[in-house]
């Protein structure tokens, strides 16, 4: 049936609860325990019990999340802020405020194919771009004119080429160390990539005072840390 769009029902913050905060499982995980740190908010339960999901850290009660699902209980209203990288923001459109780039987690995302098997666009072949980032890939390739289908992967993307299920792919790297071991060249930069603070916009206006003084800390560990 037709009609308009039902609206997106999210959760109110309860503002006697502590702030909640979404983190990101992975390698961004001790970067950002660290960087609350820096702003005086002391993470320890986070470091102690790994293997919890929800720990109560004072002020602060910190969900340890699938990265990629942080923005989602933001926006939801579950999380009052989160830390979310620019891969994961950019993939899917978010009604969150984004007001600090953090600078942890500073990797690339890349276009790569086997360094054997150059593609040559001249040749019209039937190009095949294998990825976790369908949505940023698809933009990418359409700003340069360039028709390929696109397979979606949640796993190791390199394979795609190796077992010909793909001719390139677009991935994160850090070091390109992945790559090259599975005889991968980079091609291009499509974005240089660091960790946001995502914050909930209902957070934002009915705790105020609370999350924008979190802001401001933070804002000013992840200044000090740019400069060591």
């Amino acid at each position: 049936m037709g009609g308009l769009p039902r609206a997106r029902m999210t959760t109110a913050p309860d503002p006697g609860r502590p702030i909640v905060v979404a983190l990101p499982k992975g390698r961004v995980l001790g970067q950002a325990i660290d960087l609350f740190r820096r702003a005086g908010y002391p993470l320890d339960a986070v470091e102690q019990e790994t293997r919890r999901l929800v720990h109560e850290c004072g002020p602060i009660r910190a969900l340890v999340l699938r990265a990629g699902d942080v923005p989602t209980y933001v926006e939801y209203g579950a999380a009052d802020i989160g830390v979310a990288g620019r891969d994961v923001l950019e993939e899917e459109e978010r009604d969150l405020y984004e007001p600090l780039d953090l600078g942890i987690g500073a990797c690339r995302m890349v276009l790569a194919e086997p360094i054997d098997r150059p593609v040559d666009l001249a040749s019209h072949m039937h190009l095949r771009v294998a990825t976790k980032y369908p949505t940023v890939t698809r933009r990418y390739l359409e700003e340069r004119g360039v028709a390929a289908e696109i397979i979606k992967l949640s796993g190791s993307v390199e394979l795609g080429p190796l077992t010909g299920l793909a001719d390139r792919i677009v991935d994160l790297v850090e070091t390109g160390e992945t790559l090259r071991q599975n005889g991968l060249v980079e091609v291009e930069t499509i974005l240089q990539v660091t960790s946001r603070l995502v914050v909930n916009p209902a957070s934002l206006k009915l705790r105020g005072a609370l999350v924008a003084g979190l802001i401001d800390r933070l804002a000013a560990a992840a200044r000090d840390r740019r400069e060591l």
